[in-house]
């Protein structure tokens, strides 16, 4: 099969042919249609997860068409419309058996510890209790673009969060997880501020449903400025970048028994940050982490969807071929683009 495959961190994968995944026990093998290129690929390629061996295919936001199946599958058949969640369970630990399939102990992860989907066919592992069957109506493209930005956010948001109409969510970095973040809480029927340094992310923001808008370049207090525009600070505030500033801004924002989301990675030297405990002990705030969503609670975000209640394609941006994906790949840390980009050409 065509693969992206690199041999080495930070130097740029090459497109090659490789042996086509035979499906493992308890798995299938899915063509992919299409997979998004998201930042969490490029730390990958990076060299900052380490779970990563080498030589590596990336990809985790994927979506296709099971093609080939394990022994002991037993409610997935060959043609089947599917998607993975990013983190999938492997059903026997603690926390699987307790239905949190995305802190598993022993989790599998497309793209991380497994070769993943910049390639014309992936192998994936605990098919039953990880695959999400897709809507007849929901294309594939849309589809990959839930797999890891968009389901992350919903669980932040949604699960993690718990907003509620009329609160305020401030949501700091407007890249694919922020952008989400945004569109979903909207639909809850809450009021969002987005803070973003760049001003085409934050006019995206606004046309996604943003309340208000703060550049953080140009405010040099950015909690002092949200708790002044939603008087008396946010109900709901993630840091959806992940670096110490946002995580940072995004605590102080908050007011009194404000809720605090960390979504966006904070890794390498930047892994532990401070963190502003005297405001967290004397305002009562809460602090959750969010690491993406297990595949049993896809059905409320797919219903919603379904109903018109969230529109995740308005978050996509090109739909670009494999060798096009690895450009940008290599390129994202510039911060650029618009949108989702997805891969839907192999």
């Amino acid at each position: 099969m065509k693969a992206a495959l690199y041999h080495a961190f930070g130097v740029r994968p090459e497109i090659t042919t490789v042996p086509d995944p035979a499906p493992p026990e308890g798995g299938v093998v899915v063509e992919v249609a299409a997979t998004g290129v998201c930042r969490s690929d490029w730390h990958g390629w990076m060299g900052h997860d380490p779970d990563i061996r080498l030589p590596h295919v990336p990809g985790h936001e994927l979506a296709g068409t099971v093609v080939a199946l394990g022994a002991g599958i037993r409610n997935w058949r060959v043609g089947d419309r599917v998607t993975v969640p990013f983190v999938s369970g492997c059903g026997r630990c603690a926390e699987c058996q307790a239905g949190h399939q995305q802190v598993c102990e022993r989790q599998f992860q497309p793209g991380f510890t497994h070769w993943g989907s910049f390639a014309q066919y992936v192998a994936l592992h605990q098919a039953d209790q990880n695959l999400v069957a897709l809507p007849d109506d929901l294309d594939f493209v849309t589809a990959a673009s839930l797999g890891c930005r968009f389901a992350t956010s919903f669980r932040a948001v949604v699960q993690q969060g718990r907003v509620r109409g009329g609160e305020w969510v401030a949501v700091h970095g407007c890249g694919g997880v922020g952008l989400s973040a945004i569109l979903i809480a909207k639909a809850l029927g809450a009021q969002v501020i987005a803070i973003d340094i760049g001003a085409e992310q934050l006019r995206l923001a606004a046309e996604l449903g943003a309340d208000l808008t703060l550049n953080s370049r140009e405010v040099p207090d950015v909690p002092g400025a949200v708790r002044e525009l939603t008087g008396g600070g946010a109900h709901v505030s993630l840091d959806a970048l992940g670096h110490p500033d946002t995580c940072a801004n995004s605590v102080l924002c908050l007011r009194t028994r404000g809720r605090h989301i960390q979504v966006g990675l904070l890794l390498g030297d930047q892994s532990r940050p401070a963190v502003p405990m005297d405001r967290v002990i004397a305002r009562e705030l809460e602090i959750y982490g969010s690491h993406g969503m297990a595949a049993h609670t896809y059905p409320e975000m797919l219903a919603m969807i379904g109903r018109g209640a969230l529109r995740p394609e308005r978050l996509l941006g090109q739909q670009v071929s494999l060798e096009q994906g690895v450009d940008m790949l290599v390129d994202m840390n510039r911060f650029g683009g618009r949108g989702v980009t997805v891969i839907d050409r192999f």
